[in-house]
């Protein structure tokens, strides 16, 4: 008995303190998991960042695109190999994206705190041009993205806050479809552009649709095109529509920008005015040459959007039309060329081809002089048609004209006739010209957010040299043209671009 007693209760002891032991193992009870909930509060795709009240939204697009008879996917076959016409020009060229943007929300007690971030991981072909003046045997050299290579772009960087926009946005100058009125790819001239820029901004909200922003804005590269200094212009510089050296100093002044804004049902209307310091660097090689003083230009836009047109739901009227002085980048957007070199065929004995010439400026001068604005005024429009949900086609066009006053039309017909022998002498030298562009856009979305296109444009290059001028080029060994005669004419662009996207 004693020894059953004692065997019983060493058992029990045992168990115990095994049981002990799983006791001491069991973990200690996790905290409860802070799942990811929908956001309401700004509308489709918004989630609060767990354990915030801060919402968040990703999205982006995948892009795959093909540009035939242009060098640059998006634009004309206007200048460099493009415009020469010749092998080295691309018959195609090809480009892949992916976008990726971030939105986010907070809702604090001074309002709204919103930052948005857009960048895109980029991927083009390039092309081939003459290996330089020591190339004799004809050689060629790649330049563009290696096959692994790319480009990382940041669109926009900015913040909102109590009616402040701080960092990289849309300019205040621009209309909502910017350069694109006919949801077109081209990117024609008549108005500012959709390409972001630094900026300081205030917006007061009026109510009913009404708000007005007031914008400091950087213009390095957005707003600028070039500054002549037409002494120093050299033959190889003439021959592509670059008027002399591109004469631009430091940053001195951002631009100026006020915009009025009617957001409604029935469309929009938008004016917005800008001021552009012109600040110019030396008249020489070093400080002690001079300068000119600076000069400000200005810039006006009108905009107007028309919504419920009866030609069916979804269909769009969109026009704008603007005039600058000394500010040429708020008619030809960031994105178009500033010197324009197109090739084309002749009929004219003695010469080897014809060309069509045209420099962009915002002011041209000489040494020892002041700077001259250049005037530029022009207008675009689109119009879109939805025919079902599943098919949308857009017309568009843009005229945009470039006027020298006769100052400066004289300092750069001087240069063209010391260095390029023009054959009908100052009489016959104009350095206006028109640019403009018609073009066709249809789009088929089979699904929701994907979506195949393809975009016709028809560019033209108006130049206003006397009918039958001609001009001795010097050899362009870059585009593989050689030191002829070549006969002043109007030239165009036919250019067809193909698109897939996937929006996400």
């Amino acid at each position: 008995m004693k020894l059953t007693k004692a065997l019983v209760l060493c058992s029990t002891a045992m168990f115990g303190g095994a049981g002990l032991a799983h006791a001491a193992d069991l973990p200690v009870k996790a905290r409860a998991i802070d799942y990811v909930k929908t956001c309401s509060l700004y509308g489709a795709g918004f989630y609060y960042i767990p354990g915030t009240d801060t919402c968040i939204k990703l999205g982006g697009y995948l892009r795959v695109q093909t540009g035939l008879a242009t060098n640059a996917l998006y634009d004309a076959a206007n200048s460099g190999a493009a415009g020469a016409q010749n092998r080295l020009r691309n018959y195609y060229s090809t480009g892949s994206r992916e976008d990726l943007t971030i939105d986010t929300r907070t809702q604090t007690d001074y309002g709204l705190v919103r930052t948005f971030f857009d960048a895109v991981f980029t991927w083009n072909s390039g092309g081939y041009a003459g290996a330089g003046q020591t190339a004799v045997n004809g050689s060629t050299a790649y330049s563009g993205a290696t096959v692994a290579g790319g480009t990382l772009g940041v669109y926009y960087a900015f913040i909102q806050f109590a009616g402040l926009t701080i960092g990289k946005a849309q300019s205040q100058y621009s209309a909502p479809w910017a350069n694109y009125p006919g949801n077109n790819f081209e990117r024609p001239a008549g108005g500012g552009g959709w390409d972001p820029v630094n900026q300081f901004t205030y917006t007061a909200d009026f109510g009913q649709g009404i708000s007005v922003s007031f914008s400091a804005q950087d213009q390095v590269q957005h707003d600028t095109t070039n500054i002549w200094n037409v002494s120093a212009a050299t033959a190889a510089g003439l021959a592509t529509g670059a008027y002399g050296g591109n004469d631009i100093a430091g940053t001195a002044s951002p631009d100026f920008i006020a915009m009025l804004r009617v957001d409604q049902a029935w469309g929009l209307f938008q004016t917005a005015l800008a001021a552009h310091d012109n600040h110019a660097a030396y008249y020489g090689v070093d400080e002690t040459s001079g300068h000119p003083s600076d000069k400000w230009g200005w810039a006006g836009q009108l905009a107007l959007s028309i919504k419920n047109i009866p030609t069916g739901p979804g269909d769009t009227i969109n026009l704008t039309g603007v005039y600058t002085s000394g500010a040429s980048r708020y008619n030809f957007q960031d994105y178009m060329s500033t010197s324009y070199a197109m090739y084309g065929g002749t009929g004219l004995a003695g010469a080897y081809q014809s060309i069509g010439l045209g420099g962009l400026s915002d002011a041209v001068f000489v040494a020892g002089s002041g700077q001259e604005l250049t005037t530029t005024y022009g207008f675009r429009g689109g119009y879109t048609h939805n025919w079902d949900p599943r098919w949308a086609t857009s017309i568009y066009g843009a005229w945009a004209a470039v006027r020298y006053n006769n100052t400066a039309k004289g300092y750069i017909c001087g240069a063209f006739l010391a260095t390029l022998a023009l054959s009908s002498g100052a009489a016959g030298c104009d350095p206006d010209f028109n640019y403009s562009v018609v073009g066709l856009t249809t789009g088929w979305t089979p699904v929701k957010n994907l979506t195949f296109s393809a975009d016709l444009a028809y560019s033209m290059l108006d130049q206003k040299y006397a009918g039958g001028s001609t001009v001795t080029l010097p050899v362009q060994s870059g585009i593989a043209k050689p030191g002829a005669v070549y006969k002043l004419k109007d030239q165009n662009s036919l250019t067809l671009l193909l698109r897939a996207q996937r929006n996400w």
